[in-house]
Order: C-alpha cells, then sequence, then structure tokens
C-alpha cells in the first residue's frame, strides 16, 4: 500500500519537459529554452524576452504552459547565455537578423509572438519582414507608440555617445541598483518578487563585453522610435489577433502604451494590471490562464 493511501497513487502531476539548447546562427552560439508540448501539434509561442534578461525571465512561464504549447524562448546576442563574436554589431537590426535565422534554423512557419520590451522592436522587425509567420501577438509592457513612451523614457533614449556624461547615466541602469530597480519600481507587493531574477540578471550584465552591447543598444534605441510608423501601419494590415497584458506602473512604459494598441486594434484583449515593468513576476498567475485562452483560439501553428 502507498504510505499516502490508495488516492495519492491516483494523482497525476504534469510536469513540463524542458531542454536547453545551443544553435550556430550566423557566427553567433544562440542559447535557447524550448518545451516539449504532448501534443505535436501544439501552438507554437516565441517567447522575445527584454533588457536587461534573457530566457530565463520565462522560466515560470514554460513549467506552467509549456506541456500544452510549444514554447521557444532564445537568448539575444548580448544577453544570457548566448555568445557573440567579439567584433559584432550590437544594434537592434542585428538582433532581429540574428532572431530571424534562428527562427529559420528552427524551421519554425508559423508561430505566436510574445514581445516584451525589447522583444518588441526585435519581434515586429521579424514580424514586417516575414507577416506570414505571425499567428497572433502576446504584448507585454512591449511599447510601438510615443505615446507609450514616460518623460524617462523619452530623455533616456535622447542620449547619444558623444554628449558628455551619456555613458555615465547609461552605466546606472546597468548597475545593480538599476536592475533591481527595474523590478522593484511600480510594483505595490515586492515580496511577490524572488530576487534571484534580477540577482541572475546582474550577474548577465557583470559579464565581459556586456558593458558594450548594453550602450551600443541603447543608444541605438531611437531607431525603433524611427519605426513606430511602419510598425504600426503592419498591425493594422495585418490585424493579428493580439492579447495586452500590462503592468500599468512601469516607469519606462506607462498604461497609455498598452491602450495605444488599440486604435490599429480595435479587437485586441486588453488587461492591465497594478504591476510595474516585469508583470510576468508578480502576476504570471492571473496573465499564464490568460495566454492559454489566447492561443487555444489560434489556428494551428506548425
Amino acid at each position: 500500500m502507498h504510505p499516502y493511501g490508495d488516492k495519492a497513487c491516483e494523482l497525476m502531476i504534469e510536469v513540463t519537459e524542458v531542454r536547453n539548447r545551443r544553435v550556430e546562427v550566423e557566427g553567433v552560439e544562440v542559447f535557447y529554452r524550448e518545451s516539449v508540448p504532448t501534443r505535436a501539434d501544439a501552438p507554437a509561442l516565441l517567447l522575445l524576452h527584454g533588457f536587461p534578461s534573457g530566457s530565463h525571465q520565462f522560466r515560470r512561464l514554460i513549467d506552467v504552459l509549456g506541456s500544452r504549447y510549444h514554447l521557444i524562448a532564445p537568448d539575444y546576442p548580448g544577453f544570457g547565455n548566448t555568445v557573440a563574436p567579439a567584433d559584432f554589431d550590437y544594434t537592434f537590426d542585428r538582433l532581429a537578423d540574428i532572431t530571424e535565422a534562428f527562427v529559420r534554423q528552427l524551421d519554425l512557419s508559423r508561430f505566436a509572438m510574445y514581445v516584451f520590451d525589447f522583444g518588441a522592436p526585435v519581434g515586429y522587425r521579424v514580424a514586417t519582414r516575414h507577416p506570414e509567420w505571425i499567428t497572433g501577438l502576446v504584448v507585454q509592457n512591449g511599447n510601438a507608440y510615443e505615446a507609450g513612451l514616460s518623460a524617462g523614457a523619452k530623455d533616456f533614449i535622447a542620449l547619444r555617445p558623444d554628449q558628455e556624461g551619456a555613458d555615465d547615466i547609461i552605466g546606472q541602469l546597468l548597475g545593480p541598483d538599476g536592475t533591481r530597480g527595474q523590478y522593484e519600481q511600480g510594483v505595490a507587493d515586492t515580496s511577490r518578487l524572488a530576487p534571484e531574477s534580477w540577482m541572475l540578471d546582474q550577474s548577465y550584465l557583470d559579464l565581459p563585453g556586456r558593458t558594450r552591447a548594453q550602450l551600443s543598444l541603447a543608444y541605438d534605441y531611437h531607431s525603433n522610435v524611427a519605426r513606430y510608423p511602419e510598425w504600426q501601419a503592419w498591425l493594422r494590415t495585418y490585424t493579428p489577433p493580439a492579447l495586452i497584458v500590462w503592468g500599468a506602473n512601469d516607469p519606462f512604459f506607462p498604461a497609455p502604451g498598452a491602450e495605444a494598441y488599440l486604435a490599429d486594434l480595435p479587437d485586441a484583449e486588453l488587461h492591465l494590471f497594478d504591476t510595474g515593468h516585469f508583470a510576468l513576476e508578480t502576476h504570471l498567475r492571473e496573465i499564464a490562464p490568460l495566454i492559454a485562452a489566447f492561443l487555444d483560439r489560434l489556428p494551428a501553428s506548425q
């Protein structure tokens, strides 16, 4: 007899099977996490992380939903466990190039995209190049509208390499206080934040060469704002099904950035949460079921 009784023997716990892989993409060793769903025809969701994080920011979401859906989360060059050549050109165009080539290498043909923070400018570049790939969008604090830029974000985007003190201003965001602050600002109950999340981000930021990468991307961010009209036109033209889940107290991308999507995607499903930039860290319990219901409404991905 089972020590906890016959009833315990009947319990079944579904644990997601996850593969941590590496693939060579245009001279970059891309690290990615991939779930193994129980169905061969499970909808696919490409998880595009933000700054200063990596694919590890999705580890809890993958654990919760990865058995039901095919979840793929790569690290960009300059982030997480991905290894780029010393002379890699850190621009958002190049991050998108690598992501596009990564998708081709994995032979993904139809998938939804989860775009968060840096994931929005990377993902929208890929989407405008290949609209036929995209079955839908999950947008979480991934901005594509000037209305979604806070005053502080606009000041940051205006920094230029030849501006005195600009490197120091950006550097403040790359240190422990800046990294922790990105997680905690706007969060009412910080006990919901696991400290290892921001500490892991910081450990990757401190790796050799990462400061140069982040400075380059910070100075290139204005190229994203310049392309907002192009991405908005793509949204209006292709009207992808969209789920918008947004931390309303984000100090960089406030709630008007979420609401602005409705002008181009009036049928989008919008949910605002009383939290900050990293909404999944505090509201996974609320957001994961919304993502599951959304993916279930999409056509077959593979």
